[in-house]
C-alpha cells in the first residue's frame, strides 16, 4: 500500500510532493486503482514540528563516548524525535519476547493522528525540549527560531 497526497485544483486532484508524482507517473494509462480518502492535516503544521524536532536534535549533545560492544554510538534523528514523543506522553505500551514493557512512540502519520492529537504533541513536546535540551530557551525563544526557520526554507 502506497500513501501519497494529493490537491485538488479546479475539478482534478493533482500529486501534492514529489512522491505522490512519481507514483502516479508510474501508473499505466486507464488503470484502475482504490483509494480511500482522508483529509489532510495541516500540512504546514507538520513541516514546523518536524523543524522544531530538527532544531531540537541539532542542538543536543549526548553525554560523550558512549560506545556499544566497542563501537561509538552516535545520535540519531528518528530515535531521537520517538523518544521525545514518548517523553511528551505519546507512546503505547508494548512487550518484548523477553517479557519486557516497551514504549513505542506513536505514529504521527496523518492517517493516525488527528489535528487536534497533533496539535497537543506539538506542544508537548515544546515542555518537553524546554526542560530537557534548550532549558536557557523560553516558549517564545524557540517558537520564534521556529518560524525563523520556517521562513528560511521557504
Amino acid at each position: 500500500m502506497t500513501e501519497i497526497v494529493l490537491m485538488k485544483t479546479a475539478n482534478i486532484l493533482v500529486p501534492h510532493d514529489e512522491a505522490a508524482a512519481e507514483f502516479i507517473q508510474k501508473m499505466k494509462a486507464g488503470a484502475l486503482m482504490h483509494a480511500d480518502f482522508k483529509k489532510v492535516r495541516n500540512y504546514q503544521f507538520h513541516k514546523k514540528y518536524f523543524a522544531l524536532v530538527t532544531f531540537a536534535f541539532d542542538q543536543w549533545e549526548p553525554r560523550g563516548g558512549l560506545t556499544y560492544k566497542g563501537q561509538p554510538v552516535a545520535k540519531n534523528k528518528e530515535r531521537f524525535r520517538k523518544d521525545v514523543a514518548i517523553l511528551a506522553g505519546f507512546f503505547e505500551s508494548t512487550v518484548n519476547l523477553k517479557g519486557e514493557v516497551r514504549l513505542e512512540a506513536k505514529s504521527i502519520s496523518f492517517a493516525q493522528m488527528d489535528e487536534i492529537e497533533f496539535e497537543a504533541l506539538y506542544s508537548k513536546t515544546i515542555d518537553v525540549i524546554l526542560s530537557r535540551i534548550l532549558t536557557q530557551y523560553t516558549r517564545d525563544d524557540l517558537e520564534e527560531v521556529v518560524e525563523q526557520l520556517l521562513r528560511f526554507d521557504r
